[in-house]
């Protein structure tokens, strides 16, 4: 009976149909250390999470010392949603396919916030409101940027009427109506998770202070810089059709923890996925939740901040910069939106021994989730960097456990080892299995 309520998308018999590899991007894993068995075990992984259904598509990409040892994808992109015709035309995912990768966008926004700190256009202490003055009504005068990026300023709810699709178009409403928020307690006392309140904050002080919109500075400091397609605040008009459809998946969501996203996103929880594919949700800026962009180029810039804020040849962040954004300031709390115990940076949802969203013994890892299966993350004692996109948005469900179980096979199958890198020469493999 329960079963019947679980939404899931047609899984075929042979998933080689529908798998896609870069193969002449993967090197051989020997090179890099690990054993030659290894991406073909964290594959496997990756197939049991995309045989459960809940994922209409899934796309990967790991590197470790900065060499490509996955980067593939399963499933459709579209056409292939729980509610759609057996016979809808439906278009294979692969490995160039963009994501809307939602809150794991809040990782490379506060990236350019300690950017600017960096430049010393703002400080990390400054009162917002110094910034942007009508900030300051209701008592928000002493709400600061690092309270912001920490999840500590007390406005976690979103008033319901900020994520109407017109309101995008007009990004001075939501601003005006964020501003107008009344704090749910003092800034610094409480934590819990900005869903997109910190976001659109963060978007009006870069826009204050650089003359820029958010997007265009990415694009000026980051994206260009490092040569990425995507990697920006939703996509241009002529990309809309290459995204790929997000699809309500799982049993329905119920109380409480529905209850607490709804107040956290501003809209219900199957609302939030339709929204996510409309054109104007795509086509405007979203900082807390709208970047899209491929695993490749997600795990690239995570890669970047392992190799200190720079990426092939190209400087971004000084080190000090991305030593400062991982400092943990919540010391794994309860988090009142989320309802569990959460340990953040500045911008980060860091690791731990046992409770982690990066698999267990991964204290130094730091990254963040996406809506609801994304993971995005580096893991500085594996050398590791990745990004593991998914189109299903479940809330709770029993397969969770494949996907728990995928991040702890990486884990294993990528030890810890000394911070030097190994001298092997890397050598392209051209002859995986499943190849476009």
């Amino acid at each position: 009976m329960f079963e019947s309520l679980i939404t899931k998308c047609r899984v075929p018999r042979d998933l080689r149909a529908v798998t896609r590899v870069q193969s002449e991007a993967e090197v051989d894993p020997r090179a890099v250390g690990l054993a030659a068995e290894a991406p073909e075990r964290i594959w496997a992984a990756v197939e049991r999470l995309y045989a459960s259904g809940i994922h209409p598509a899934i796309q990967i990409c790991l590197r470790r010392h900065g060499q490509v040892i996955l980067n593939r994808s399963i499933g459709h992109a579209s056409g292939n949603g729980p509610n759609e015709a057996p016979d809808a035309r439906s278009v294979v995912c692969t490995p160039d396919t963009p994501f809307n990768i939602f809150s794991a966008s809040k990782a490379i926004t506060a990236m350019l916030v300690h950017l600017l700190n960096q430049r010393g256009e703002i400080h990390l202490d400054d009162p917002v409101c110094e910034y942007i003055p009508e900030f300051a009504r209701h008592k928000k005068q002493w709400i600061t940027l690092r309270h912001l990026l920490s999840h500590r300023a007390g406005i976690p709810n979103l008033p319901p009427e900020a994520m109407d699709l017109r309101n995008l178009e007009h990004p001075e409403r939501i601003v005006e109506l964020v501003c107008d928020l009344k704090p749910s307690w003092r800034a610094g006392r409480q934590l819990a998770y900005h869903a997109m309140t910190s976001g659109f904050v963060i978007g009006e002080v870069v826009r204050r202070v650089t003359g820029k919109d958010i997007r265009t500075f990415l694009t000026d400091e980051i994206r260009r810089p490092l040569g990425f397609r995507w990697l920006n605040y939703g996509v241009a008009r002529r990309d809309l059709p290459r995204v790929a459809k997000n699809y309500f998946t799982g049993p329905p969501p119920l109380p409480p923890l529905s209850n607490l996203l709804h107040s956290a996103l501003g809209v219900e929880f199957r609302e939030a996925c339709r929204i996510s594919n409309e054109p104007r949700f795509l086509l405007n800026i979203v900082p807390s939740g709208n970047i899209v962009t491929t695993a490749d180029e997600l795990s690239r810039f995570y890669q970047m901040l392992l190799d200190g804020g720079t990426l092939g040849g190209k400087q971004i962040l000084n080190t000090r910069t991305v030593k400062r954004s991982r400092l943990e300031q919540s010391y794994l709390e309860i988090d009142l939106s989320l309802g569990m115990p959460f340990r953040y940076s500045l911008g980060f949802m860091l690791g731990a021994d046992y409770l982690s969203i990066y698999g267990p013994d991964t204290r130094h890892a730091f990254g963040h989730l996406g809506f609801t299966n994304i993971v995005s993350w580096a893991d500085p004692e594996r050398h590791l960097a990745g990004a593991i996109m998914t189109s299903g948005k479940p809330l709770v469900y029993a397969q969770i456990y494949y996907a728990w179980d995928l991040m702890r096979q990486i884990g294993q199958l990528c030890p810890k080892e000394p911070r030097h890198k190994p001298s092997a020469k890397v050598v392209p493999l051209r002859t995986q299995a499943g190849g476009a």
